[in-house]
């Protein structure tokens, strides 16, 4: 009976290590205990209600590292958007943010104005978990996208079709789901969406801008849209288009790829079909059910038996990357000059937050690697765990002491455990095992023994981030 206890333990916390890899960046064992005191379905209930929770407590991010706070800069926001997915209680809303993000792609580059692409992510964090219908018109509506894709140039007589045409293409449908003409109708209706001209940077920074709608500048003639016919307006383009299947595929289909498992990039999606279709149709089906509501496609899929099942089937983006090693090690209780750096790291690593490459935004899976790409990765990993006066290092090394680790294979297991529940080849288990057989006997005596010792199990922590599977999520 003890031992399947045991068993039904170690399968629980397994399983809400999983959760929290995929609705955040991790946790670390202490937490991961405490979350599974209450059951896993009860536990998602509390991450799909944000509003519980509190965002992290910045005011010292805000003493020591002052330019973080400041939206001129989108490089130093970024780094804090960073250390509120590895801080954050709430951790569903900044990955949401995240997804959202990647899907509606928008970048310094073009614009170069840091509040509006802040304020477009902090958007995305209220609102990313409501009705696709409203993200789409707060989307439509916000300065940043309209600038991007040029929709303050169009107007009646003068239509410019960037934004209808990726509304349609990458934002809602997906290639082969509409017809040109669609395109056109829907670039009419959003003719008269601008914005006001914010004040000029110099000499106090940037400033935010709001939307204007302008009737004057607007299409009034009729459309035919997705077989519809009427004056439409943008917000009746988006009303058709929420109501579609074709919809409620592609962004569930961008929902699986994120959350549960990597898929074929984007343009594949046409000609490739869903690696688990049966996945896709029962997100579909609440999809239309709920008529888009994200909190319901959400709790359908970290219910779900395959989203369960789908331990380490995606590759970290390097966001996820840079976080979760961050929760590994522990965020001081001070923040360090370093967290400034953290876009740079990402950024080395291929993901600039808020600077994506293209309106198609990045190339997932494994795409995010090649061999400078991952050399980055192990290297930021291996500096992560190499100081074993992190406080998420000190944690690992007082439970292996308390813990009373006596054999290489106890003390392999022990830190696979400790660095998130991860699950490894017999190549690379075979590898750490020979590791640990080289370290020996771990001593706690003294204080020169305990630095001795963890010293060695610091050099055990380096090869696990330094292993293939420490990609995964």
């Amino acid at each position: 009976m003890t031992t399947q206890v045991s068993v039904d333990t170690d399968e629980k916390l397994a399983l809400i290590a999983h959760l929290m890899r995929r609705v955040g960046v991790g946790v670390r064992q202490d937490r991961l205990e405490s979350l599974a005191t209450e059951s896993y379905e009860d536990l998602v209930e509390r991450l799909l209600t944000p509003s519980d929770y509190s965002d992290p407590d910045v005011d010292l991010l805000d003493r020591y590292l002052p330019q973080s706070s400041s939206p001129d800069s989108y490089q130093t926001w970024a780094c804090r958007w960073m250390y509120n997915l590895a801080e954050s209680d709430r951790p569903l809303r900044e990955k949401m943010a995240l997804f959202w993000h990647h899907v509606f792609a928008t970048a310094w580059y073009k614009a170069e104005n840091g509040p509006a692409i802040v304020k477009q992510i902090e958007t995305f964090k209220q609102n990313g978990l409501g009705k696709l219908r409203d993200i789409l018109l707060d989307l439509s509506k916000d300065p940043n996208m309209i600038y991007w894709l040029d929709n303050s140039e169009s107007r009646d007589g003068a239509v410019n079709e960037n934004y209808g045409r990726e509304l349609l293409e990458l934002f809602s449908m997906g290639i082969g789901t509409y017809t040109e003409n669609d395109v056109k109708m829907a670039a009419r209706a959003f003719t008269g969406w601008t914005f006001e001209q914010p004040i000029p940077l110099y000499p106090y920074g940037g400033f935010e801008s709001g939307f204007i709608y302008r009737p004057e500048q607007h299409d009034e003639s009729e459309k035919e849209f997705l077989g519809h016919k009427g004056n439409f307006n943008g917000e009746d383009i988006i009303d058709i288009i929420v109501r579609q299947e074709d919809c409620a595929r592609f962004i569930t289909r961008h929902l699986y790829n994120f959350f549960v498992a990597d898929e074929p990039q984007v343009p594949a999606w046409s000609i490739t079909p869903p690696q688990d279709q049966e996945a896709i149709d029962e997100l579909v089906e609440t999809f239309m059910e709920s008529e888009g509501d994200m909190t319901q496609v959400m709790r359908t899929l970290l219910n779900a038996d395959w989203f369960k099942n789908a331990r380490f089937r995606k590759i970290k983006s390097p966001s996820e990357f840079v976080a979760g090693a961050i929760v590994l090690s522990g965020t001081p209780e001070v923040p360090e000059p370093a967290i400034a750096g953290l876009n740079t790291a990402t950024t080395v690593m291929g993901q600039s937050l808020m600077n994506p490459p293209t309106v198609e935004g990045w190339h997932t899976g494994k795409e995010w690697l090649d061999s400078g790409t991952l050399t980055e990765r192990v290297n930021f990993a291996v500096n992560q765990v190499s100081d074993i006066d992190q406080p998420g290092i000190r944690s690992i090394i007082s439970r292996i002491e308390m813990s009373d680790v006596r054999t290489p294979g106890a003390l392999v297991n022990s830190c696979l455990e400790l660095t998130g529940n991860l699950s490894v080849s017999s190549d690379t288990h075979e590898a750490l095992l020979e590791l640990a057989t080289q370290i020996g006997t771990l001593t706690f005596d003294d204080d020169d023994a305990r630095k001795e010792s963890s010293e060695k199990i610091s050099r055990l922590l380096q090869l696990i981030v330094s292993a293939p599977e420490y990609q995964f999520a």
